[in-house]
Parts: C-alpha cells; sequence; structure tokens
C-alpha cells in the first residue's frame, strides 16, 4: 500500500482533470484546501510528537531545515507542490525543472509514510489536488497528451521510490528520526501556504472555511 496508493493518487488526479478541465468549476481548489488541512494536521498530530519523543534542539534544527529546503523548491518549482505552476506554451520542451523539484519533494515525502499510516493517507490526500493542478495547466499550456501522462507517471513513482530507499538503505533507517523531522518541515511550509494562498486575496469563503474544518476533524479522528 505503501508504493500503490500514493501512485494511485496522481492517476485518480488525472482522471478528475479531465472531467473538470473544460467547465468553469472550482473543486480542484476546495481539494486544494481540505489537503492542506488535512497533511498539516496529520503532521502536527501524528509526526511531531513522534519526533520529539526525545527532546533535542537538533530536531528543531532539522525541521527549520526542511522548511528552508522547501523555500528552494519553490523556488525551482514555483510553487507547484501547493498549487501554483507557471508553464508556458511557446515551447513544449519537457518541464525538467519543475520535474526535479516536484520529484526531491515527493522522495523526501516517501521517508515517513513507510512507518506511519496516518501520514500515508495524509501524503495521498495531498497528492490528488496537486496531480488535477498540474494536468490543468499542462492543458491550458498546450502540452501533448503523451508529455503530460509521461511527466505525471515519472512524478507519481517518486514518492514510491522514496519510500524504496527508507526501506532498503539502511543509513536512512538509521537516521530516521532526523529525516522525519526534515519532512515535517516540508509539510509545515506547504500545508500552510496551502491554506494561507490558496484563496483568492487571501479571503476564506465558507465553503473552504468547511473543506479546512473537516480536513482537520477527520485527520484527528484517524
Amino acid at each position: 500500500m505503501v508504493y500503490l496508493l500514493p501512485f494511485l493518487a496522481i492517476g485518480a488526479g488525472y482522471i478528475i482533470a479531465l472531467l473538470i478541465s473544460s467547465k468553469k468549476v472550482l473543486i480542484h481548489q476546495y481539494l486544494l484546501s481540505f489537503s492542506g488541512a488535512f497533511l498539516l494536521s496529520i503532521t502536527l498530530f501524528e509526526l511531531l510528537p513522534e519526533v520529539f519523543e526525545s527532546p533535542s534542539k537538533s530536531i528543531g534544527v532539522l525541521i527549520m531545515i526542511g522548511i528552508l529546503l522547501q523555500i528552494i523548491l519553490d523556488f525551482i518549482t514555483k510553487g507547484a507542490e501547493h498549487g501554483h505552476v507557471h508553464l508556458h506554451g511557446d515551447h513544449k520542451d519537457f518541464p525538467w525543472l519543475l520535474f526535479l523539484g516536484l520529484s526531491i519533494h515527493s522522495i523526501i515525502e516517501g521517508f515517513p509514510i513507510t512507518e506511519n499510516a496516518d501520514v500515508l493517507w495524509g501524503v495521498v490526500i495531498h497528492k490528488i489536488p496537486i496531480a488535477v493542478i498540474l494536468t490543468i495547466y499542462f492543458i491550458a499550456a498546450e502540452y501533448s497528451k503523451k508529455t503530460t501522462v509521461f511527466f505525471l507517471l515519472l512524478f507519481a513513482c517518486m514518492t514510491p521510490l522514496g519510500s524504496f530507499f527508507k526501506n532498503n538503505i539502511s543509513v536512512l533507517s538509521d537516521y530516521s528520526t532526523e529525516i522525519n523531522a526534515i519532512a515535517i518541515g516540508i509539510f509545515l511550509h506547504v500545508s500552510t501556504t496551502i491554506l494561507f494562498e490558496s484563496s483568492k486575496d487571501h479571503k476564506f469563503n465558507l465553503m473552504k472555511l468547511t473543506t479546512i474544518f473537516i480536513g482537520v476533524i477527520l485527520a484527528y479522528l484517524l
């Protein structure tokens, strides 16, 4: 399940995007808000207490490193991890830089999901709207269907690849707490950015407030 679910989440996002891309609906924005609230809650409820079982200032430093790493990745991807994609139709080269940034993010998020099923669901739910938004923007930028599918297939493999590395490279298991702390920093940055930037002019309507509260409550109940 650790390997399959993140992969299937990208496929689900692709299908949803095809169904709504020709319609003026904002379901992907509500999905994004829900996923941000769910991921943030899972991080606070599950991952954060685990890494602070033995409190240490170094854990805080590593969380900060994760936040700074995600800021760097945002510079590379232009914010694709939290719903901002900027592609241009004047060229159709494969967007390798976007892929590189998303891959680093996805590989790291594949580490903690091997140990915690709730975190796995947090990552899976986060990936669906990201795949929806990527697909919609690829279509809008007039990338070919072949390029879009190829990109999403490669992207879908990255989180399972991170999980595979975690399970099969002993040094990663030895430093599991430290790696999870970095992942926490990444999750905190991505999820809070989604919550604060997913609404126009940083204003929340009733529907988005509702989806956010549902995300928090479901994460708590897991």
